[in-house]
């Protein structure tokens, strides 16, 4: 089997030292790659850099909501200039969005916007942080007439919440969310959800599996996300998998891994 990680924080301070072996070691597990998304402008060069140093290794720019407040207008153009040139191994827009749990989703607003719209400008697709803002996630992206692909990252909401933004052109991406028996809710959608919708990610270091201490997520437990899929739909990782990987290349772009 060959799965991709479609969304992982592995520039991040937790993998410093031991990238080579985490690649290693979930390369011997069927991971082929991953997807490293930019969530602030200081960042984006280390992005840039991890991901040139090891092979099926990919990345986003964008400006997390998280982090709206250290930046202005001027990065937003910035952006929209490095976005313009092409740079290798840039895939999408990302991550961005709204989060009801930090911060001012009025002040989110303009800024996921703005870069949903500049997704729709570069053509690329657009990566999406949305934590208990989904209808609204979904609205802002109707208003604008946002078309195209999109990934609503480590998905956590109802069955129709989720089906509204698969038919906008979102995929659903599946974590380790669903491997906690306390996510029924999760659980359910992603049963039910047309796995043509559907992506694996860990969001490595963060949103840790269960059994893995917080803050200590890492590719290595794609495969186990793999399995409790495989549970909640009663369809065998190895049926999955190339349907999965399939999902990933059609959201990023064919035939990167």
């Amino acid at each position: 089997m060959k799965l991709v990680d479609a969304h992982c924080h592995f520039d991040f301070p937790r993998f410093d030292g031991c990238r080579k072996s985490e690649l290693v070691t979930a390369a011997g597990k069927g991971v082929a790659g991953l997807v490293i998304p930019g969530v602030r402008r200081p960042d984006w060069l280390r992005v840039q850099e991890t991901a040139s140093e090891h092979n099926g290794l990919y990345y986003c720019l964008g400006i997390h909501p998280w982090y709206i407040s250290e930046h202005s207008e001027a990065d937003l153009e910035y952006l929209e200039q490095v976005l313009r040139e092409k740079p290798e191994g840039c895939i999408a827009v990302g991550e961005c969005g709204l989060d009801r749990l930090h911060g001012s989703m009025d002040e989110q607003h303009p800024w996921f916007e703005a870069q949903a719209k500049l997704s729709a400008r570069v053509d690329l697709p657009l990566v999406i942080h949305s934590v208990r803002a989904h209808d609204e996630v979904h609205a802002l992206l109707r208003r604008i007439n946002w078309s195209g692909r999109g990934l609503v990252h480590g998905f956590s909401g109802s069955y129709q919440q989720a089906a509204k933004l698969v038919d906008l052109g979102c995929f659903i991406g599946v974590g380790g969310v669903i491997t906690h028996a306390r996510a029924k809710k999760t659980r359910d959608t992603i049963a039910r959800l047309p796995l043509e919708a559907l992506v694996l990610e860990t969001d490595a270091p963060d949103m840790a599996p269960a059994g893995v201490a917080a803050g200590m997520n890492s590719p290595v437990y794609l495969p186990d996300i793999l399995a409790s899929l495989s549970e909640v739909r009663g369809q065998s990782p190895e049926q999955l998998a190339p349907v999965l990987l399939k999902n990933t290349q059609r959201l990023y772009g064919a035939d990167l891994w």
